[in-house]
């Protein structure tokens, strides 16, 4: 089976597209609007950039209508944006927050979480997320769609604050993946979390390279 995405309609039901690149990491960003109105909303296209200085990216689709989504307008206005891990117990919050609900409307009290304070952003984090980044807002690509909801903006901020809560780090420093059992996203409606974890270091790795791996500067 195959088909060109641009010219050919899809010989499936669900799109290939959406369930091949997985599983995917959920950015569940907290912000808070230059209004004062808090906002909480899952992005499945995030990741972390590179550790020297910790940088990350999300990326977010315009809504059908046209309008730009409300975490993007946020950290633009603020400078901050706030990632809040996703867990499996927290898998039911992250769906709600996932809904479209006006500006004024708090997804944090929609979707039952708790608001803490951050350091130095300037909107809440998720009290019972395990550990979070407060992120300083760096700049917004905007790429080109074909369709209002085509059109996306990958948004690139600098991880300023760590918080990481206690009882989820193990006695050798790292944080406990399988306890934590952290939700990715699969495509569709599809989601899993992890529960197994498996170590392979590279053969003849380097200080410098093991160093890179272990998130260590090297300076």
């Amino acid at each position: 089976m195959h088909y060109a995405p641009q010219t050919d309609p899809c010989p499936l039901p669900f799109s290939p597209f959406k369930s091949c690149t997985v599983p995917r990491p959920i950015g569940w960003l907290s912000t808070i609007s230059k209004d004062g109105h808090a906002n909480l909303a899952p992005y499945s296209q995030w990741q972390n950039l590179t550790f020297d200085p910790p940088m990350v990216m999300f990326a977010a689709n315009q809504l059908s209508s046209g309008q730009r989504k409300h975490t993007v307008v946020n950290a633009e206005d603020t400078g901050w944006f706030v990632w809040n891990m996703a867990t499996y117990d927290l898998r039911e919050a992250v769906n709600i927050s996932a809904m479209e609900l006006p500006e004024n409307e708090d997804e944090f009290l929609r979707a039952g979480v708790t608001k803490a304070k951050c350091i130095d952003a300037p909107g809440p984090r998720v009290a019972e997320s395990p550990a979070h980044f407060e992120c300083k807002y760096l700049s917004t690509h905007r790429l080109r769609g074909n369709s209002n909801h085509g059109w996306v903006e990958v948004v690139y901020g600098e991880v300023m604050r760590i918080h990481v809560k206690d009882e989820v780090i193990t006695p050798e420093g790292k944080l406990d993946i399988p306890s934590i059992r952290p939700l990715a996203r699969l495509g569709y409606y599809d989601y899993t979390s992890v529960t197994e974890v498996f170590e392979m270091k590279i053969p003849e790795a380097h200080d410098m390279l093991s160093a890179g791996l272990e998130g260590k500067s090297t300076l």
